[in-house]
């Protein structure tokens, strides 16, 4: 029987064994927004009805059409966090975690007794929703095995609906799309139609939760991979080597850059050109050399080699006229040297930019790094820092800055782990805007490999690399049955923090962002910084109410 009903923000998280926060407040939204809430329902038995038992769930509003309603599932979370010193997290302890959002089927779902279960309403709304406060009721029913009936409770929930737009997102923001692991997880070959089909799928839902610059894998992305190891080739670009003399063929890369397109992703960024963590090394390379396909380039091969010199001398020009002619500005493509290169790393990063710059036709090189020194010294004139190390490059006044978080970011700073509040994630929007952050990265879209791709694993027996990362950092989407993306609660919570962004953005243009500002930081008792911000999701909830509120008052 179902003993308690109540509904909760999105930012709450039901653990099977404790009762979560009822919420209380109210729900509005723009045009072209998202909105997310659950109803979190505690399942008692008797002992002989002690089992599993089938729930329905029915979702009755006019709003239905712009509503999906999924299971909040958990997860196994054996490595849930590295440094917990900061104690901004919900548990440490290895368990389950709520972050899987699983579709219902029509026949519904099985519940288990004794413990507590949620649902998730997510409402996307378009052009075309109507405008004005309307109730969205969600019906709970379950068998009743003793008697042969039913049992049902329902909630009702008001939400209002802004008939103001909410405009497009200008952040650039991109989650590292990792195709390999689509090909390994379901099985196919890669760029295979089959293949081709799965990773659309997934490109879509990236785009809908806010992905608007795609990782592009020339080659196979040099990228968590182990010294001496490789993963499995997801090379764009063919290649063919005859006495010494390269040609390329590109239209995989054409069929790429149209469906990302077509997905409504704008931007790419160009795979690596040289391996993590030191650029030591050539990225995997597979051609066709002298009527064999075999790797002509890979960890054997010196990054700065006269051999991937006189390569890359052939293969980047050409691969920028294909660019041009795919009509991709300089502003829509992004080069990468090598990921996360260190201190005592920049001798030999720069030896390896001095080998491509002139040949990259001034588009922009960008990489994920930390130490300042790379842009005091301008080796990386476009860099995307971690937000632990964000400080120097603000006190230094950078403008076009981009930020980012990763397995390292777990002290103070806000990040997406399932051992994390869900405001802990969400916290970022707010602090992207006070700081006029350009762009943000993260690198786990879709990794489903062990950490430094030792081996694949189940997504949904493994959520932390194996033991090697923290339970949610390796992936924000999960490969569903049919080759269907299923969210995770992360990337829907990620996602409201972009649309927070630009409702802050919105009213601006309707005010000032000396006022936003005031009701950013108005009622904090110190500043809103990457560092410092309100724990409590109520301050989000608060905020967001408030924007909307003023955004239809000033838009009547």
């Amino acid at each position: 029987m179902i003993d308690r009903l109540f509904v909760l923000s999105s930012l709450e998280k039901v653990f099977p064994d404790e009762a979560p926060t009822p919420y209380t407040g109210k729900f509005s939204m723009l045009r072209g927004d998202q909105l997310s809430f659950q109803v979190a329902f505690y399942m008692d038995a008797a002992v002989r009805e002690a089992f599993p038992q089938n729930v329905q769930v029915r979702l009755e509003s006019p709003l239905g059409q712009w509503a999906e309603v999924t299971q909040v599932k958990c997860v196994p979370a054996l490595y849930p966090a590295g440094n917990t010193s900061d104690g901004g997290f919900l548990r440490t302890m290895p368990g389950l975690y709520p972050d899987l959002l699983q579709p219902i089927p029509a026949e519904g779902v099985r519940m288990t007794p004794r413990s507590w279960n949620a649902v998730w309403i997510q409402i996307c709304t378009d052009a075309d929703t109507p405008a004005g406060e309307f109730p969205v009721t969600v019906t709970i029913s379950t068998d009743c095995p003793h008697n042969g009936g039913k049992e049902e409770h329902s909630v009702t929930v008001p939400v209002e609906v802004i008939p103001v737009q909410l405009p497009e997102q200008k952040l650039l923001f991109t989650q590292w799309f990792y195709c390999d692991c689509i090909a390994d997880y379901y099985h196919v070959e890669p760029w295979s139609e089959a293949h081709w089909t799965l990773v659309e799928k997934q490109l879509r839902t990236a785009a809908k939760y806010g992905v608007n610059m795609i990782l592009t894998p020339l080659f196979t992305p040099a990228l968590d991979t182990a010294v001496g190891h490789e993963r499995t080739t997801v090379q764009l670009v063919d290649i063919s080597r005859e006495n010494g003399v390269y040609s390329f063929g590109f239209e995989k890369l054409e069929r790429w850059v149209r469906l990302c397109r077509d997905c409504g992703i704008r931007c790419f960024e160009m795979a690596h050109l040289y391996t993590q963590w030191g650029a030591k090394h050539c990225p995997k390379i597979m051609a066709t050399a002298d009527g064999e396909y075999r790797r002509i380039f890979g960890w054997e091969t010196d990054a700065v080699s006269p051999e991937y010199r006189e390569f890359l001398a052939a293969f980047l020009p050409a691969l920028i006229a294909e660019l041009k002619r795919l009509g991709l500005s300089r502003d829509e493509v992004r080069f990468h040297i090598s990921d996360e290169p260190y201190s005592d790393m920049l001798e030999q990063y720069n030896a390896c930019k001095q080998q491509v710059v002139d040949l990259l036709d001034g588009y922009p090189v960008m990489d994920a790094l930390s130490d300042y020194s790379f842009y005091r010294e301008g080796v990386c004139g476009h860099p995307v820092v971690a937000l632990d190390h964000v400080q120097p490059f603000l006190d230094h006044g950078m403008e076009d800055l981009w930020v980012y978080y990763c397995v390292s970011q777990t002290y103070q700073v806000s990040n997406r782990f399932m051992c994390m509040p869900s405001a802990r994630n969400r916290i970022i929007g707010p602090q992207l805007y006070k700081y006029r952050v350009s762009g943000f990265l993260h690198w786990g879209y879709n990794f489903y490999n062990s950490v430094l791709s030792m081996r694949h694993i189940n997504p949904f027996a493994v959520t932390d690399a194996d033991g090697g990362l923290p339970a949610g950092d390796p992936f924000s989407v999960y490969p569903g049955d049919g080759g269907e993306p299923w969210d995770s609660i992360r990337l829907r919570v990620f996602s409201e923090a972009l649309h927070d962004l630009r409702a802050l953005e919105l009213l601006e243009s309707l005010t000032s962002r000396e006022h936003v500002m005031e009701l950013v930081e108005g009622g904090l008792s110190r500043e809103l910084t990457f560092f410092s911000y309100p724990a409590e999701a109520s301050y989000l909830l608060d905020l967001r109410s408030r924007v909307n509120a003023e955004i239809k008052a000033l838009s009547r």
